[in-house]
């Protein structure tokens, strides 16, 4: 049988649900929509207070001021531009760029964290909400960087000179997981974090049952193409429909292809992965911009990950594992 652990929190949750049990009531749902990370952050929690939904907004926030390459004193940006130095960050940001040389490694490089001056000669230099903000890196920089040479104690994180980081996707999907966890830690009997397309879920559902999850249809954003149910999780959908940059060189996409460059040279329009994380599942989709369909489908259940892929035609293929959520 397996172990478990009886924190305060734990104890008090499952004393509120026997009281819930005994009157056949439900407990209450919140939710609130903000605006965050060059998109919005929709939160849902089950059986928890106000206050506790407040916490998890203000967590969401300062995670964006530490990760933001568009905010000048974040994390992200000292690193940028510390030119080698060694630079203290805060113990999240030690976390995040652990997930950023994880994701590198599962995807054997097909996620690369380091390509920020390629994204900027693709277009996307400034912020998407607002054009006044503008990354700008030291002329040292370059792409790719070397995620391995990192060095990092404690919180202290060395970059090697030339160097840089984009939190991108990863940092939605990280947020994501952290504000499902101190959702749990504080007692709600379940959470559901969704930012800009990166859903983070656990616990009770608002239904009492999993959490039923939808994935926008490509070619008519009002309508899904897929519905999941999950219970403990995430799913990330990354597309190249909504980060489109012209340039002199012609159009293109956020979605970069780290052995060209240049933003990959695809028909897949959008990719969706379940996975443990938030952060896992981002990493998992940029495969299924760079290989062969079939051959991305057929590897993701090796790496405990299930997907679907949408094509410009609208066509939908899926992982043979892909069925276990519906």
């Amino acid at each position: 049988m397996a172990s478990r652990t009886f924190t305060p929190q734990a104890i008090a949750r499952d004393a509120v649900r026997a009281g819930y049990a005994g009157t056949g009531a439900r407990p209450e749902t919140l939710s609130r929509r903000e605006p965050l990370m060059g998109g919005s952050c929709g939160i849902t929690l089950v059986g928890a207070s106000a206050a506790l939904l407040d916490a998890t907004f203000a967590l969401a926030d300062c995670l964006e001021q530490l990760w933001s390459r568009f905010v000048n004193d974040s994390d992200i940006t000292r690193l940028n531009w510390a030119e080698g130095r060694a630079v203290d960050v805060d113990p999240l940001t030690v976390r995040l760029i652990r997930a950023m040389q994880s994701g590198c490694e599962l995807t054997r490089g097909d996620y690369d964290p380091t390509l920020l001056p390629d994204l900027l000669a693709a277009g996307y230099s400034s912020s998407a909400i607002d054009p006044r903000r503008v990354t700008r890196l030291p002329e040292s920089a370059r792409s790719p960087g070397d995620l391995a040479g990192i060095h990092i104690d404690g919180t202290t994180v060395r970059l090697p000179r030339g160097t840089t980081l984009d939190a991108g996707g990863i940092g939605k999907g990280l947020t994501a997981d952290l504000v499902c966890e101190l959702a749990m830690n504080e007692g709600a009997w379940g959470a559901l974090a969704e930012i800009g397309g990166d859903i983070a879920v656990c616990g009770q559902g608002a239904d009492g049952q999993a959490w039923r999850l939808g994935v926008e249809d490509p070619l008519n954003p009002a309508n899904h193409c897929a519905v999941v149910r999950l219970g403990t999780g995430a799913l990330a959908t990354s597309s190249q429909r909504k980060r489109r940059f012209t340039t002199t060189a012609g159009e293109h996409h956020h979605l970069l292809d780290p052995r060209t460059h240049d933003s990959a040279a695809t028909r897949v329009q959008t990719v969706s992965v379940i996975a443990s994380t938030g952060a896992r599942a981002e990493t998992l989709t940029k495969p299924g911009f760079l290989r062969p369909t079939a051959d991305y489908l057929a590897w993701l259940p090796t790496v405990g990950a299930a997907g679907l892929v949408v094509d410009h035609t609208g066509a939908l293929a899926a992982s043979e594992n892909w069925n276990l959520y519906r």
